[in-house]
């Protein structure tokens, strides 16, 4: 089915603007969006995405990567095609891009309702809209929000961070958790990269910690891309400026899609770790490479492992009710 879009508006003339994401595309009848799943129909704005559902696993949290809200939980996973980037990386190009590089939009026909049942029957504490960017496929994610917390399922976004101010004010409510892509800390990767802005992703960080959404925060290492250190020195700064507990994921680089740019090496997960912790920031990882250790959270009072993770899994926990079983210090996150 298709949906009438929300947070749009009609320009007259049988024209409209997205205000979803910071694109704020404006549609002439009969066009579609830069997503290429929300089109202008006789002056209104329809989603084609609300039920088609091209992805649903049960995934633990930590492949969100999640590491402090819920740890070692189950959440239920979904996306439709689509997206508002064209990473040239993206590492779910097949669905994000099927909209845009071979004009389909498949899926199966799924409803809020059934996708908060199945969440439930699979003994999930949450659902994570994720895969693709759940701001292209927002009507089914905040329809589905509004059922889950009745249920008291919580809602992650696993996300770009290009959407507009109003449209997370709209979904606050409902939105306990995100994990945000903060690709680069350059305007220029930006633009000739992804084709988008990273003004509005900062601002989108700072809006969901301001709105008191547990956030954390990815950044994908790409060699000779967004690797240097005035880059990772600025992106640390910019969390550590907002909060010194936000934890940083720093993630290693593979070749997919139409990129053949060489691996990330475990030494630019280490410099970047580094860099992350002498900004000030308390918890950063290093994921996607061969060692459990990057992995482990750490009490940042007495210094010992209170989490250890093997691959996407906890593999032990020291943490009880939030506290640190050796010291007693709070950490940082949401744990029960």
């Amino acid at each position: 089915m298709i949906k009438e879009a929300y947070l749009y508006k009609k320009l007259g003339k049988n024209i409209v603007r997205c205000d979803l994401c910071a694109h704020r595309c404006v549609i002439k009848d009969g066009e579609k969006g830069k997503c290429a799943v929300r089109a202008n129909k006789n002056g209104s704005l329809y989603s084609f995405v609300y039920d088609k559902v091209i992805s649903e696993n049960i995934d633990p949290i930590e492949k969100k990567p999640l590491f402090h809200f819920l740890p070692g939980t189950k959440s239920f996973s979904i996306a439709t095609p689509g997206c508002n980037f064209k990473c040239f990386f993206c590492q779910n190009w097949q669905i994000s891009q099927m909209p845009c590089d071979y004009g389909l939009i498949e899926g199966r026909n799924v409803s809020p309702e059934k996708i908060v049942e199945d969440a439930l029957s699979g003994g999930c504490k949450s659902i994570s809209y994720t895969y693709t960017e759940p701001t292209i496929y927002f009507e089914l994610a905040y329809d589905t929000a509004k059922l889950a917390h009745e249920k008291n399922l919580k809602n992650i976004f696993v996300t770009n961070g290009f959407m507009t101010g109003e449209c997370l004010e709209m979904i606050a409510s409902y939105l306990d958790a995100a994990n945000i892509d903060l690709k680069s800390f350059s305007e220029d990767f930006y633009r000739e990269k992804i084709g988008g802005k990273l003004k509005p992703v900062m601002e989108s960080i700072k809006k969901m910690h301001a709105l008191g959404i547990w956030i954390e925060v990815t950044t994908l290492l790409l060699p000779g891309l967004n690797d240097s250190g005035k880059e990772l020195i600025g992106i640390a700064g910019f969390l550590a400026g907002i909060s010194k507990y936000i934890p940083w994921h720093i993630s290693a680089y593979y070749p997919n899609y139409k990129s053949s740019i060489e691996p990330t090496g475990i030494d630019s997960i280490i410099r970047a770790r580094r860099i992350g912790k002498n900004a000030g920031l308390k918890y950063v990882y290093g994921g996607n490479i061969r060692s459990d250790d990057y992995e482990n959270t750490i009490c940042p009072e007495c210094g010992k492992t209170v989490i250890k993770r093997s691959g996407f899994y906890v593999t032990e926990s020291k943490i009880i009710n939030g506290i640190c079983g050796y010291c007693g210090k709070e950490i940082d996150g949401v744990f029960k």
